[in-house]
């Protein structure tokens, strides 16, 4: 059940002083302060969550977040949390899995995010070449799980290496750089982000088949969450050197035998997550897999564990209803109905409470299942997973039902009505965990993680569905075996984003320079707004939504206080560019403001900084 040639390393982090943040005993919850629900429909609300939860993710990426302070441009801070637990610093795992999801709200039409996720693509560019604990680049360096908000090393005693960052931060870049590519720009993708991920993609093809610390940071053994977004980095990675005119010989080869290795962590009933541990190995790591290698594209297919397959909802099944005894807070919740999800049940970390970012999770996975169905016309029902659909659908059998039958819609729309009591722990702000006996928010309060997993989990459910990623190419080798192969790995440091032809150089000073040929523009609007309202701004070119209210671009509130009502966004535009902008506000229910006549007008000038700032106030 593990890498050829490795036997696990069970590490037991119970009660020790600094190995791992989710590991470290507690003798008693640190509460927070729980948001009070707004009344009305659940829709409406999960609205409202929406804006809240990527207020909430802006709020903590340096440097100019309002909880991030002290991070460098492009940094994820785990949590604002410094003490009780001290969660200030930046994980890769987190870091990428929430770029991802800032990825995807671009791609869905939020274009003030590209310049933050620039930022961030140059920081884990550097990154990359910060010595630290694990090795060096080219040494085992880049499955360090943690480093300084700085981007200086962490060097205390912790879990690792862990494995699963460098793929989940391809898969991040990957995502961007077929955006730029559909938009016309594969220069920047070549020049900038293909040496990032190709180193990352060098050090998974090398260090698969070894074992490595866990998502919970606790076990060294494999981990079948880890194992299963190596083997989609690997085919995704393949797929961009392709577009790029480049190859990727040891993603081909190595490939096969991560998915061969990927089928032995099946029990026969559910995922084991992890292969040592001493534990049942019923985690929600499993859900989490399900989740991040869902290919819209793909068809229910279990040797993927894709969203939809039989054994994905199997395990869904056993994994949900392992938490509905031991929390206090579902009792009582029958079989059919969302509970508070947590890590695993044995957990004791803060006593062993349920997480938010694993109950949204099993929402999305359902929400990808119906979407799934949908596109494929049926829903097939097997011994598998007939215990699952048993629970939604008293009725259910097994065979194949066509969109046409009434089987299907119901089974629809009690998965709809099943996923949906998972988000409706929603709740403002939202911290790691909350509290297994009444939900009390509890551990580092404004978790990004967390506010993350509610975006994707919104989308899912909004059929905002991420691009596909190759998963339908998988095919299983005729026999499995053990392998690596070492590939290219060298420093990736061009990140002139301005003109990605040409290498970045460091700053000097005095003498000419060359003028971008685009320029970023932060305009700051100083509106005072009530809950659920947000300041978006239109204008008279395509990029502005061509005056179109639902195109519009949305501000970020992240730094807003009562004395300082700051909304900002920063976009790119052509140097010597002119056009007409407003400002307008949308409330909750979708009705737009928009402020008072004339137009605003803005010329782009070009500068040595390529930057420029635009105040305003609302007229």
């Amino acid at each position: 059940m593990w890498p050829v040639g490795r036997s696990p390393t069970i590490v037991r982090h119970r009660g020790s002083a600094q190995t791992s943040r989710r590991a470290q005993k507690r003798t008693s919850p640190k509460k927070l302060q729980q948001s009070e629900r707004a009344t009305g429909s659940l829709a409406s609300w999960l609205t409202s969550e929406n804006t809240y939860a990527l207020q909430g993710v802006l709020a903590n990426i340096g440097a100019s977040g309002s909880k991030a302070s002290g991070a460098s441009a492009g940094v994820v801070v785990a949590s604002p949390s410094k003490t009780d637990p001290n969660y200030f610093y930046t994980w890769t795992r987190d870091s990428a899995l929430v770029f991802k999801a800032l990825v995807d709200q671009l791609i869905a039409g939020n274009k003030s995010l590209e310049p933050l996720i620039q930022q961030y693509i140059s920081a884990q560019a550097n990154l990359q070449q910060v010595n630290n604990p694990s090795g060096g680049l080219c040494s085992g360096g880049l499955a360090e799980p943690k480093f300084e908000v700085n981007l200086t090393p962490f060097t205390g005693a912790w879990g690792r290496p862990q494995r699963d960052g460098p793929a989940l931060r391809a898969t991040a870049m990957i995502a961007y750089s077929r955006y730029l590519i559909a938009n016309g720009n594969t220069t920047t993708v070549n020049n900038i982000i293909w040496p990032i991920v190709q180193n990352d993609l060098s050090y998974v093809t090398q260090y698969w088949n070894q074992t490595g610390f866990d998502l919970w940071e606790e076990i060294n053994s494999s981990s079948f969450f880890t194992t299963a977004v190596q083997y989609r980095a690997l085919i995704e990675g393949n797929n961009l050197a392709t577009q790029l005119g480049k190859s990727c010989p040891n993603c081909v080869s190595q490939a096969p035998l991560v998915l061969c290795f990927l089928q032995s962590y099946w029990t026969g009933s559910y995922a084991l997550s992890n292969t040592g541990g001493g534990r049942s190995g019923k985690d929600a790591n499993s859900i989490l897999t399900s989740i991040h290698i869902f290919d819209p594209a793909a068809s229910c297919d279990s040797i993927t564990f894709q969203p939809c397959s039989d054994k994905a909802l199997a395990n869904h099944k056993v994994v949900t209803d392992s938490f509905r005894s031991i929390y206090n807070i579902n009792k009582g919740i029958a079989q059919g109905s969302g509970v508070a999800v947590g890590r695993y049940p044995e957990d004791s970390y803060y006593n062993g409470n349920p997480w938010y970012l694993n109950t949204f999770a099993a929402a999305e996975q359902l929400y990808d299942a119906i979407y799934q169905w949908k596109k494929i016309g049926s829903i097939s029902v097997t011994s598998i997973s007939l215990p699952f659909f048993k629970d939604v659908y008293s009725s259910a059998a097994v065979g194949t039902y066509a969109s046409s039958t009434t089987t299907f819609t119901s089974i629809v729309n009690a998965v709809q009505t099943y996923a949906d009591s998972y988000m409706s722990i929603a709740s403002g702000a939202l911290a790691e965990q909350y509290n297994r006996a009444d939900g009390t928010p509890l551990s580092a309060a404004d978790l990004t993680w967390s506010y993350a997993a509610f975006l994707t989990a919104y989308n899912a459910r909004a059929n905002v569905i991420p691009a596909s990623w190759g998963a339908a190419s998988a095919k299983l080798p005729s026999s499995c075996s053990s392998g690596s192969a070492s590939g290219p790995c060298a420093a990736a440091t061009n990140t002139n984003w301005g003109n990605p032809g040409t290498p970045s150089t460091p700053t000097t000073t005095g003498g000419a320079c060359a003028t971008p040929t685009a320029i970023a523009v932060t305009f700051n609007e100083q509106k005072t707004t009530a809950y659920g309202e947000n300041i978006f701004i239109v204008g008279s070119i395509p990029a502005l939504g061509n005056w179109n209210a639902a195109n519009a671009i949305a501000l970020s509130a992240s730094k807003y206080t009562s004395s300082n009502p700051l909304w900002y966004v920063t976009l790119n535009f052509a140097t010597g560019s002119s056009f007409n902008y407003k400002y307008i506000k949308k409330a909750a229910d979708g009705s737009v403001t928009w402020e008072s006549d004339p137009n605003r007008s803005y010329t782009v000038g070009g500068n040595c900084a390529g930057t420029a700032t635009q105040n305003d106030s609302w007229r």
